[in-house]
């Protein structure tokens, strides 16, 4: 983690530890990309503003010299233009402060799994296939709208918790502007009628005032 405020720092290293992730802190861009350099880690979150070096200038390094460690920028600005032009020079998610810890493992994950592949996601006798987007429950076929599966898929990936609509819609609608949040609750009701069939329990479930959660008990 590459972040100037050490406060903040700290704090994500003990929390991801406690994770047991093995994490390493460096507080200026110079010592950042010089750590890059020498440990190789699996995944880089970055601050944008740094001192002595930039978090673009040091993605911009690490890009140009063929490294594609997966890295996730932090930025305190909540700015389109900021996030577009980290996405552009090659970052591979962005999370803007103040952020949830919770959510910032979640995108930790979601990258390190993007990097060992596909995978078969099981919640019950839900099964997600990653590689094929084949979506089985037992020995029932699941036909979904890219959309739907999507959605689905992002659930598995967090069985158990608690999405609440805005994460959904950022997450799974992404840069998608000006969608109404009650889009959600329609693409569930879709997910429902198909995921959950007469006489099997169910699967998705809704936490009244908080959101939604794919889980089999």
């Amino acid at each position: 983690m590459v972040e100037d405020d050490k406060s903040i720092a700290r704090f994500v290293e003990m929390e991801l530890e406690h994770r047991n992730f093995s994490v390493r802190c460096a507080f200026d861009g110079l010592a950042g990309l010089e750590a890059a350099f020498e440990y190789r880690p699996e995944l880089i979150v970055l601050d944008i503003m740094l001192p002595k070096v930039d978090g673009v200038s040091i993605l911009n390094r690490l890009r140009q010299k063929g490294d594609r460690v997966p890295v996730l920028m932090l930025t305190a600005r909540d700015s389109t233009l900021d996030k577009v032009h980290s996405l552009n020079h090659g970052a591979d998610d962005y999370l803007t402060k103040p952020f949830d810890i919770e959510e910032l493992t979640a995108r930790i994950q979601a990258l390190l799994r993007r990097v060992e592949g596909d995978e078969i996601l099981r919640v019950g006798d839900l099964e997600v296939d990653t590689a094929t987007r084949e979506v089985r429950r037992g020995k029932r076929e699941i036909d979904l709208t890219p959309r739907e599966y999507e959605l689905l898929e992002f659930m598995a990936r967090n069985p158990r918790r608690v999405l609440s609509r805005d994460f959904l819609l950022s997450r799974v609608w992404e840069q998608e502007f000006g969608i109404p949040t009650n889009v959600v609750d329609v693409y569930v009701g879709y997910l429902r009628k198909k995921v959950d069939a007469d006489g099997e329990p169910k699967l998705i479930h809704t936490v009244r005032g908080a959101g939604y959660a794919l889980k089999d008990r």
